[in-house]
């Protein structure tokens, strides 16, 4: 019996193991400067091959943590359906939308993205509040949060579906403003259209990111990540990741 009992507690002990080193598995998107990969390409399978702000951040956490997991990006739709389905499974950096927060856990803020008003250098245009704007045309983003935001409000904005092209119509005076996020706007200008001096005419709102994990996953993981998040909050780690991209 004493056997039966010695093996019994033996097989829970090494349950519990399994769940405690459980691998995280997180998914990101193509966004420079926040996720990107190393090489331009728009997917990788390793973390070795990922960078960006809200990467660095992340690895800086998931280090201090000492969790098992792996990186990989793919597109935002494959990424969220999969962190959706799967346990120990999550995607960064994402924002807090009404239809994501019930379906996650969420830690962070990792960065914020911040709501921009480019110009085309040596612009006349000077705004000191949202309203101001609405006399212009303001190109966005098929989709977007920030151009959804502005077309909802009743702003005059032409919407395409590549963005970093918004910067040429800048330059060739089809738009007068461009709505992009503080730091994603210049890459993507740069990368687009060869456009390499925009200058930003108003900051308006900025949203909060996070790594987003499935609800079902082992509380150890969620309670792992936040305590390593919020160490390297007090010791400083994270803004000086932050100061290195310009945050």
């Amino acid at each position: 019996m004493k056997g039966k009992i010695g093996l019994i507690v033996a097989l829970m002990l090494t349950s519990g193991c399994a769940t405690a080193n459980e691998e995280l598995r997180i998914y990101t998107e193509q966004y420079p400067p926040y996720n990107m990969t190393t090489n331009g390409q728009p997917f990788a399978h390793s973390e070795r091959d990922i960078t960006g702000l809200c990467t660095d951040v992340l690895k800086a956490v998931l280090e201090q943590s000492s969790l098992k997991y792996s990186i990989k990006l793919r597109d935002l739709s494959y990424g969220i359906n999969r962190s959706e389905q799967h346990p120990n499974h999550g995607i960064y950096c994402v924002s807090k939308t009404a239809d994501r927060e019930p379906a996650f856990d969420w830690v962070g803020p990792l960065a914020s993205i911040k709501w921009t008003l480019f110009a085309k250098a040596g612009t006349t245009i000077r705004l000191s509040k949202l309203e101001d704007a609405k006399n212009y045309r303001i190109g966005g983003y098929r989709g977007d949060v920030m151009t959804t935001y502005l077309e909802e409000k009743g702003f005059n904005v032409s919407a395409i579906s590549t963005n970093g092209l918004n910067a040429r119509r800048l330059e060739q005076d089809q738009i007068d403003l461009w709505v992009a996020d503080g730091l994603a706007g210049p890459y993507l200008a740069a990368d687009a259209s060869d456009v390499t001096d925009l200058e930003q005419v108003l900051v308006f709102r900025e949203t909060p990111m996070y790594l987003a994990v499935n609800k079902s996953t082992d509380p150890d993981i969620l309670k792992a990540l936040n305590q390593s998040f919020q160490a390297l909050v007090n010791s400083g780690e994270i803004e000086t990741i932050s100061r290195a991209y310009g945050f």
